[in-house]
């Protein structure tokens, strides 16, 4: 397929779309006779003719999806739009990963000379079923722009979530949204907080108040419980008076509508308008004023959960010259400080909302818990920073490889081998006077381990990790490419790990131990 002079991808399952096509046009011929027939539109069989057509529709875009490409480059076509695009315009061919419910959902990008990055319709992938026709038409399109065109890279770029080239857009938004909520929250704090004052030091309202400042004392009113309505799950709970005296129901909690029956006589405490105490003889129910604490705690709140969406934007930032497909750290540290900065700062904010400076004690509070954010937070910065292969391997120990211990390092080859069947192996033992091996285990001891076969091995280059190499593959580790007698094989671990591990596989190669397996011819 790859030496086919163009290719054609269409849907699969295209039959069964002009199927569903057909039978949404005949829905949609079907309701308009009824329309007409009835002469009117509310019937519950014209609504779902109705719903039927739409379906058509849609099933009609995707039954004339087509994407075509020849020697003159690539034609996307589908219901509403054609795009012509020669491969002299095209940099590269890329595939997208997008999150699907139960298996990631793969499609094909195009990267054009001009910094565009239009996806095709076709092909798609959305299941382990259709990846390899999905497999075979990428290599297809990919033969023919190395043939008339010229692509940027020699291997596929695969962009993730994880990679350098995906957009912040949404980690944008949300932080802009979770900063807004905080601010909106943090100037409700003083309102807050003298509406509770208010309510504190209110009195009961006597014959000389002025009508006018009857709205800030007590007054009180009786009333008769007709019935109670406590609601289920999140729905509210009622309470019903008689004769729909002084009003007609109060939104109350699910307990203080719980303590209440039918004939109950009981005395409603009103402010500002509003029934804010039910008191009966056995029973009371109180409106809960919400402090300025709590709602500074909101505010504090929303400000932390801003900066995690706002660390992975700070990341992409940060690997800006990175190629697309490779992966970028981690923002999980940026979360340990910022959830370090919380057990400081939300106390803070609830026992003091109002005035945090105000004492000696806050001040102190404030001003040590800053010094650790500002620790944890140059911590999460060292920890998050880019590393290359070269770096590693000047940060490693230049002299003679020797391990008198056995030493196993977290490491595995993501190749199905025979020193590694089924990828079972998630360890590398070295040193103890004996060869480099795989085992599935961190030790000690060497059950089921399976001897590497150094005199085969080797090595090509160290990289960072991309995207195509998997999502089991740990962001801040990298990969080794080796040539196992003609097939390619990567190893990954971290950097300081996989520096040792080369190391000691060019030893074991250079002084093979006398039982070695003889290299394959």
């Amino acid at each position: 397929m790859d030496d086919a002079p163009y290719v054609i991808c269409r849907p699969l399952r295209r039959r069964a779309l002009w199927c569903l096509v057909v039978l949404g046009a005949a829905a949609a011929v079907a309701t308009a006779v009824r329309a007409v027939y009835r002469g009117t539109l509310l019937d519950v069989w014209v609504a779902g003719g109705l719903l039927l057509a739409l379906l058509g529709l849609v099933f009609l875009y995707a039954a004339t999806v087509q994407v075509i490409a020849d020697t003159d480059g690539l034609r996307s076509r589908t219901l509403l739009r054609r795009r012509n695009m020669p491969w002299s315009d095209i940099a590269d061919l890329r595939v997208h990963l997008q999150s699907g419910r139960n298996q990631d959902i793969h499609r094909v990008g195009v990267l054009l000379r001009d910094g565009r990055t239009p996806r095709l319709p076709l092909p798609l992938s959305g299941s382990s079923a259709d990846r390899p026709e999905f497999d075979a038409q990428l290599d297809a399109l990919r033969a023919l722009h190395r043939r008339h065109g010229a692509p940027d890279s020699d291997h596929v770029p695969v962009l993730s979530q994880r990679t350098a080239g995906r957009g912040s857009a949404v980690a944008k938004l949300l932080c802009v949204l979770l900063l807004a909520g905080a601010g909106l929250a943090a100037w409700f704090v003083p309102v807050t907080a003298s509406q509770k004052q208010a309510w504190m030091s209110a009195v009961p309202c006597t014959a000389g108040t002025p009508a006018a400042e009857r709205g800030e004392c007590l007054s009180t009113q009786g009333a008769v419980i007709e019935r109670t309505e406590v609601g289920q799950g999140k729905q509210s709970s009622w309470l019903y008076f008689a004769d729909d005296r002084p009003l007609n129901r109060l939104t109350v909690s699910r307990e203080g509508a719980r303590g209440f029956h039918p004939g109950d006589e009981v005395e409603l405490t009103v402010w500002r308008g509003e029934v804010r105490v039910v008191t009966a003889e056995h029973h009371a129910w109180r409106e809960h004023f919400a402090g300025a604490g709590d709602v500074a705690v909101i505010a504090a709140g929303c400000a932390l959960a801003a900066g995690y969406p706002g660390a992975r934007v700070l990341l992409r930032r940060r690997g800006r010259g990175l190629p697309d497909d490779e992966v970028l750290p981690s923002a999980l540290p940026f979360a340990g400080a910022l959830f370090g900065t919380a057990v400081w700062l939300l106390p803070l904010c609830y026992l003091h909302p109002t005035d945090p400076l105000g004492s000696a004690v806050p001040l102190a509070w404030a001003a040590s818990g800053t010094v650790a954010t500002l620790g944890m937070f140059a911590w999460a910065w060292h920890a998050t920073r880019i590393r290359t292969p070269e770096d590693a391997g000047e940060a490693g120990d230049a002299g003679p490889f020797e391990e008198e211990t056995e030493r196993f390092l977290a490491a595995r080859f993501l190749e199905h081998t025979d020193y590694n069947p089924h990828d079972f192996g998630t360890h590398i033992v070295l040193g103890g006077g004996g060869p480099p091996a795989v085992t599935p285990h961190a030790g000690p001891g060497r059950f089921a381990a399976r001897r590497i076969p150094v005199e085969r091995l080797t090595v090509t280059r160290i990289r960072r990790a991309r995207g195509g190499d998997g999502e089991t593959v740990h962001r801040s580790w990298h990969i080794a490419e080796l040539d196992d007698a003609g097939e390619p094989v990567r190893l990954t671990a971290a950097p300081a790990d996989l520096t040792r591990i080369i190391r000691a596989l060019e030893h074991a190669h250079r002084a093979p131990s006398p039982d070695a397996e003889r290299p394959r011819p």
